[in-house]
């Protein structure tokens, strides 16, 4: 996949965020932290817009051939840029509360988080690759349960509520996280696969990458959502 996202582009748009994200969390300030975070949600909110707003609509009006051309173009850089700047978007923000002060009580709430996130993202990736029966899969979902269930007993009877906005925001960030990388990331993979298989199927082609381009828009209106919530949380009425 690295090949036709180009490997330049794969290298650059997976390394620069994780590295940037790897120095705030180490030695950068709070004001370099905050930057992070905003830019990498800021594009992923966009790019995420664009796609429902502008390019499926588009897409719509063409040929089942034109459109799965396309995918065959655009899915293998997305599917290098979209999980990062998900990725970094999601651990900036939390360790940025955590940084400010703004999540109390974070260990039961962040157990919960993983849960309910891993947990379903797994599941939906074993129901798109039917791999439910696959051995791998289940050694994965078993460790993902069990490391998920043992945070849980860990941490869990310290629970204590935490501020309105950042449980509101947690629960938002689990089902982007639930979208991402249980439906939209999955579906890129398959739509890779589709495109590299002896004979590659328009249909299916067109069809996953206008599902994932309609849930883009899912994804964009969670985010525009979780934007008014950093609002009340940072200027107030949480």
């Amino acid at each position: 996949m690295g090949a036709r996202a180009n490997p330049a582009f794969a290298v650059a748009v997976v390394v620069v965020p994780l590295a940037l994200l790897a120095y705030v969390l180490t030695t950068g300030s709070v004001r370099a932290h905050t930057y992070v975070h905003v830019m990498a949600g800021v594009l992923w909110t966009g790019i995420d817009l664009f796609m429902a707003l502008v390019l499926g609509p588009v897409l719509g009006g063409l040929a089942v051939e034109e459109r799965a051309s396309v995918f065959e173009r655009f899915t293998p850089k997305m599917a290098f840029l979209m999980p990062t700047l998900a990725a970094v978007t999601i651990v900036g923000g939390i360790t940025l509360a955590l940084r400010l002060g703004y999540f109390p009580n974070a260990d039961p709430w962040l157990a919960l988080f993983t849960a309910l996130s891993l947990l379903p993202a797994l599941a939906l990736i074993g129901w798109q690759f039917d791999a439910f029966g696959d051995r791998r899969w289940r050694v994965v979902a078993a460790l993902a349960a069990v490391g998920s269930g043992a945070y849980l007993a860990v941490a869990l009877p310290e629970f204590a509520m935490t501020t309105p906005a950042v449980a509101v925001s947690l629960a938002i960030v689990a089902v982007l996280t639930v979208i991402g990388f249980g439906v939209l990331l999955p579906g890129e993979v398959r739509l890779y696969l589709e495109m590299n298989s002896a004979d590659p199927d328009a249909e299916a082609i067109s069809a996953i990458g206008m599902r994932n381009a309609k849930l883009s828009g899912v994804q964009g209106a969670f985010q525009l959502a979780i934007v008014a919530v950093m609002v009340v949380l940072r200027w107030g009425g949480a």
